[in-house]
C-alpha cells in the first residue's frame, strides 16, 4: 500500500473518512445534524488543515479547537465520541495507506483529539 504523499492523497483518505463518519451509528449525527456539515464546502477545508499538519503547508486559515468548542456547546462531545472519530480515522487511513505519513496521521488525530477534549473541558468550566 503507498503512502500518504500528496493533496490528492488526503482528498481521497478525508472522502472515505467522512463517508463512514457521516453515516456512523455513534457519531454521524453530530456532522449531519448538528454541525449540519455540507461535504462539498468541508472537504477542501479539512484537506487544507491535514495538509498543513502533515506537509507544513500554510493553506489552512481557520481554528478548528474553536469550532469544536462551539460544536460541544451545541450538543457535548464527549470521550466516547472523540475514541470513536480516532477508531474510524485508523480504520480509514489503513485501509488506504502506509508508511510513515500515515503513521503520522493517525499519531497526530490522537494528538489532536486529546487536545481538543482538553480545550473543550477548560472551555465548558468557564
Amino acid at each position: 500500500m503507498p503512502d500518504i504523499v500528496s493533496r490528492q492523497d488526503l482528498e481521497k483518505l478525508l472522502q472515505a473518512f467522512y463517508q463512514q463518519a457521516t453515516v456512523d451509528e455513534q457519531i454521524g449525527y453530530l456532522f449531519t445534524e448538528v454541525a449540519q456539515l455540507d461535504l462539498a464546502e468541508h472537504l477542501p477545508i479539512i484537506v487544507d488543515f491535514w495538509e498543513s499538519v502533515l506537509f507544513g503547508s500554510r493553506q489552512y486559515q481557520g481554528n478548528p479547537m474553536q469550532k469544536h468548542i462551539a460544536l460541544s456547546a451545541q450538543e457535548p462531545l464527549t470521550a466516547l465520541h472523540f475514541e470513536r472519530w480516532l477508531d474510524l480515522w485508523r480504520q480509514t487511513v489503513q485501509s488506504h495507506f502506509a508508511g510513515p505519513k500515515a503513521e503520522e496521521a493517525m499519531s497526530r488525530a490522537t494528538q489532536i483529539a486529546s487536545l481538543m477534549q482538553f480545550k473543550i473541558k477548560q472551555a465548558a468550566e468557564g
